[in-house]
């Protein structure tokens, strides 16, 4: 919290009555928003603005799209004064708490359909046993773009792949549409191409197991996603997620967030690779001589 004294507080309200009228009224906002419309990115080897880098989100998406406040944990049961964390949570404390976020859904809420919204429900109240990402099963697709890792594009003449740091995910989007997915899968099948500025991915083929969040929201095995990445200045990227799932929503719906480039000199993606951090949880009652649990 900032401390000024009587004197500087007067001044500072002087001037922000000043300033403030002025970049909201006067146009000041405008050309920024305007410059960062034209930013024209540097060129990769194919002629197209180059994506190439090591990129992150900042945001709480992973943790619910929706807008939501902090609570105690994302498991809970009843409490002598409301909800608190579930007794396999509470020894978290702080750690296991949900901080608040204002959510990257436009429009502000994800359309479900009435049996569909009965099954994100009972996803939440049923988070522990239900959560892939638990289990260290591939996050799917959007959700790989804004788990709290970060992940990265190579982009040359004749290929464009992503390499995520979560679970050791990859893609490979094609360039020319090799045509049905051969399987379902976890990530599913990508195909790209540009629109001008901006690098547009169409992916499909997915099982229907992996989730969009912590919060239980989900799709079925006929989800498609058209993404867009558009380079908007020199660390910044606008992903955008076009989520069409007619067995689940009652229309398409989007996500917009800017993911941040990794600028540091030394920056790389680092192993995550978690499967083995999961064998105990799942397998771990199976020993010879089990671990208390």
């Amino acid at each position: 919290m900032w401390s000024f004294g009587r004197q500087q507080t007067s001044e500072v309200l002087a001037l922000l009555a000043v300033v403030a009228p002025a970049v909201v009224a006067s146009g000041v906002v405008a050309p920024i928003v305007a410059q960062a419309q034209a930013y024209r990115a540097p060129r990769a080897a194919d002629g197209h603005p180059s994506l190439n880098g090591i990129w992150q989100a900042l945001n709480t998406a992973n943790y619910d799209l929706e807008a939501h406040p902090a609570r105690h944990a994302l498991a809970l049961r009843p409490g002598p004064h409301g909800p608190v964390p579930a007794k396999e949570v509470m020894y978290l404390g702080a750690v296991g708490a949900v901080p608040g976020g204002a959510g990257v859904v436009e429009g502000g809420t994800i359309p479900y359909k009435p049996e569909a919204l009965k099954i994100r429900n009972e996803n939440r109240e049923k988070w522990l046993e239900r959560d892939p990402e638990i289990k260290c099963y591939l996050p799917g697709v959007p959700r790989a773009a804004y788990m709290p890792f970060p992940f990265e594009i190579f982009q040359s003449r004749n290929a464009f792949a992503i390499a995520y740091e979560y679970a050791g995910a990859e893609r490979n989007i094609y360039l020319k549409d090799p045509g049905p997915p051969p399987a379902d899968s976890w990530m599913g099948q990508s195909v790209g191409h540009w629109e001008g500025e901006t690098f547009v991915v169409e992916a499909k083929g997915f099982n229907g197991n992996a989730w969009l969040d912590r919060a239980g929201n989900f799709t079925s095995e006929n989800l498609k996603v058209t993404e867009r990445y558009t380079r908007t200045g020199p660390d910044h990227l606008m992903y955008e997620a076009m989520i069409d799932d007619p067995d689940t929503f009652t229309r398409p719906w989007k996500i917009r967030m800017p993911l941040y480039h990794r600028i540091e000199p030394d920056a790389q993606l680092m192993e995550f690779r978690c499967v083995e951090f999961v064998e105990e949880l799942m397998f771990g009652q199976w020993r010879k001589n089990p671990l208390p649990r």
